[in-house]
């Protein structure tokens, strides 16, 4: 297996040389300075060249050690944000690829390319390191020109180039940018040349990340604390577009939030150590455009010190990966949407080139269970195949030779950790979670061949640490659920179950029958194990809780003959909690599932429906605009809590609201064949739904008048479905437009 998973890593690394042959006349170059203070300012390197008349084509492709912005005689290089973007760095290295013709002129032309410390050598991480990656703001860049008598030129990055520093002070990805425009570019220094490598370069081939929807202040005002302050009326990911005017010198400061507190005032408490904070210093030379480089913030609200604020100049802007939009959502439910609305809102706050847990706090990582969890609802939400597929390259790639998984990917924690990387349940199962809900989805298989050695790996992984059949490792279990905890080792075993099964999945449709017969085996193994040690004869489980029963149901582990005696179960522990969840990040996904599954949709539908905490619609009664970590992160005396205000996991349950309520689904991979078959409950009067799959856009609209059950249906060309409408038989049709 670890010769396998080597194979697999050299087969991440050949997908480079195309990048290393483009490179391969230009060298990486570096600043012959060195900062001595942890706030460093953006290099800046500079070179002129000449362009002669004529010019066919000018094809630029770049990538750096940090972050790069590339400008041509002051006119920025495309619209992308964050680029090279975040990967396991040290194994895969992006580059991009640009078409700069137009920004070139005949005759001397200025370059410059600043570069931000980023995740390759800002302060990142819960613990604050630097320099994670490297200390060194390396350049690695190629500019080819092709004119029209076929003549050809390339401008590389060599020692030819000068670098210095220019009004960007510093700029972290927590504690936001410094920049002082009385400062343009500093005398210019010689550049040193570096041996880093270039076999680890790949091409970009991700959806970027760009600025999105712009946002006015909805007020301004003063605070009880005397502080000015703008809401912009919708929590973020992203940054403040401000017109300022002042004298030189003049500096002026906006600080970042998600809440305020109980009285009202700028709250900051739950951003840790960001300080999330950006500074201009005014050159004195009229009103100027100020935004930020290099960092991001995640914010609803701004307190501005240093003048005075005019609502007319100061805009939010939204960051996140341009993914491409694939599903709506509306009810009779105005909170019900305003639901939908806040999931969408978390996954865009958290789709900045990899998906994060947070956008706001000193963290903002790639949590892997968080990503699993959410992974099925953003598939309805935006066209997530590339997205996903790049970061599980990143999976891969810091995958330990042993097969265990990091809980965060990339793995920014690999040089700091002592103990030898075990994999948590839950967490490390994305491995196998999200490589199959791609093919599922978009029928991917290009996806499962690259990760099956990663799938397997991990599953081989945990059969090597268990013992009589029992995976017994200590992870983060049902993270954050309200009630009674789940025991840890039950949560093992199921997320063990899984895995393997869709290990199995994988290989049939891969065509490894040894590995079928191989595995199914060990499955049964697991699941027996399972019964015999934390399930009773009576079909009780071991720990008593809501989540026990979910994942024992939605994971196939128990017999036919125990299945609804654990659904009743699950029911009565519902009930008996006023009809309200008490699940954390693993049980909250499946809980409505497992409800509607086995008979108990109306039930499921009173579980939605609450507006007490723990519920999905106490923040939006709470006046969110995104979803919480916690359930009760302001509690009902506007106490707020130290807490994300922007964490998509509990918005796991869009996957529901799209399956059951709306009823669209996918029979078989890729959406070839389609399940339309909507449960209507809670008191919702109609739902309109439309998804766009892979062969096109599916409608899904329903409504009840006057106890009249009615229902509009579009299936794209290239498909079969099958309709079931409440109440009667199931019909098949072929593409087309049905009313029913």
């Amino acid at each position: 297996m670890i010769k396998k998973l080597l194979f697999c890593l050299f087969l991440l690394t050949a997908t480079a040389v195309s990048g290393q042959s483009i490179f391969q006349s230009a060298k990486w170059i570096v600043p012959v300075f060195k900062e001595d203070t942890l706030l460093r300012p953006c290099p800046v390197y500079t070179k002129t060249i000449g362009v002669q008349k004529g010019l066919r084509s000018a094809t630029l492709y770049i990538t750096a050690h940090g972050l790069y912005e590339a400008n041509i005689n002051a006119q920025r290089v495309g619209d992308a944000y964050f680029t090279p973007g975040f990967t396991s760095y040290n194994r895969r290295l992006q580059y991009q690829q640009y078409d700069v013709k137009t920004l070139l002129k005949k005759g001397r032309n200025a370059i410059a390319v600043t570069i931000g410390e980023g995740w390759y050598r800002g302060v990142f991480g819960g613990n604050l390191a630097h320099d994670i990656y490297g200390n060194d703001a390396g350049l690695l860049f190629q500019l080819d020109l092709t004119y029209n008598d076929g003549s050809h030129l390339s401008v590389l990055s060599d020692s030819s180039w000068q670098c210095t520093t220019g009004p960007i002070r510093y700029s972290s990805l927590y504690d936001g940018e410094l920049y002082d425009a009385r400062i343009q570019v500093r005398q210019a220094r010689p550049v040193a040349i570096a041996d880093f490598r270039k076999d680890i370069l790949v091409a970009d081939h991700t959806p970027p990340v760009r600025e999105k929807e712009n946002f006015h202040p909805i007020k301004v005002w003063i605070t009880p604390k005397g502080e000015q302050v703008i809401d912009f009326g919708q929590n973020m990911a992203g940054w403040v577009r401000c017109q300022l005017e002042g004298k030189g010198g003049d500096t002026i400061r906006l600080y970042h939030a998600e809440m305020l507190d109980k009285e009202g005032n700028f709250y900051t408490g739950n951003l840790r150590e960001a300080k999330a904070t950006d500074t201009y210093i005014l050159p004195g030379k009229g009103k100027g455009t100020f935004q930020p480089h290099f960092t991001w913030h995640g914010f609803r609200y701004v307190k501005v010190e240093g003048c005075k604020v005019n609502a007319n100049d100061f805009t939010a802007v939204a960051l996140y990966s341009d993914l491409t939009p694939a599903g709506t959502f509306s009810s009779s439910n105005p909170m019900l949407n305003q639901l939908c609305h806040n999931i969408t809102w978390s996954f865009k706050g958290n789709s900045l080139d990899i998906p994060t847990d947070c956008p706001q706090r000193s963290e903002r990582l790639g949590w892997t269970g968080d990503a699993q969890v959410f992974c099925r609802t953003a598939s309805y939400l935006f066209h997530v195949d590339a997205f996903f597929s790049k970061w599980l390259q990143d999976l891969l790639a810091d995958q330990a030779v042993n097969g265990a998984v990091p809980s965060i990917i990339p793995d920014v924690y690999e040089k700091l950790r002592k103990d030898p990387r075990a994999g948590a349940a839950g967490w490390a199962d994305a491995a196998a979670i999200i490589p199959w809900t791609l093919y599922w989805v978009y029928r991917d298989t290009a996806v499962l061949n690259r990760q099956y050695t990663s799938m397997k790996a991990w599953v081989d992984y945990i059969n090597s640490v268990s013992k009589d059949g029992l995976w017994t490792a200590n992870g983060y279990g049902d993270w954050l659920a309200p009630g009674d905890s789940t025991s840890l080792h039950y949560i093992d075993q199921c997320y063990w179950a899984n895995s393997t099964q869709l290990l199995i999945n994988t290989a049939k449709v891969l065509g490894k029958t040894a590995d079928v017969e191989k595995y199914t085996p060990l499955l049964q193994n697991i699941k027996s194990a399972f019964l015999k040690h934390y399930i009773s004869p009576e079909g009780v489980a071991i720990t008593n809780t809501q989540t026990a029963y979910i994942l024992a149901l939605q994971f196939d582990m128990l017999p036919d003959s125990m299945k609804k005696n654990a659904a009743d179960r699950l029911a009565t522990l519902v009930r008996n909690n006023n009809n309200h969840l008490a699940t954390g990040f693993l049980g909250t996904p499946y809980l409505l599932h497992a409800l509607s599954e086995n008979g108990y949709t109306d039930l499921a539908y009173k579980v939605l429906n609450q507006e007490t905490y723990p519920s999905w619609l106490y923040p939006v009664k709470m006046g969110a605009t995104t979803i919480w970590e916690k359930w009760n992160a302001i509690k009902p005396d506007s106490t707020i809590q130290a807490t994300s205000f922007n964490h998509y996991s509990y918005g796991a349950v869009g996957e529901w609201l799209y399956r059951v309520v709306a009823g669209i689904d996918a029979a078989s991979p890729g959406y070839e064949k389609i399940t339309i078959h909507p449960q209507p409950g809670g008191g919702l009067e109609w739902v309109n739904a439309g998804y766009t799959c892979p062969y096109g856009k599916i409608v899904s609209n329903w409504k009840i008048t006057n106890g009249k059950f009615t229902m509009h249906v579009e299936i794209p060309a290239g498909t079969r479905a099958t309709i079931m409408i409440p109440g009667k038989e199931s019909v098949e049709v072929a593409a087309g437009t049905y009313d029913f």
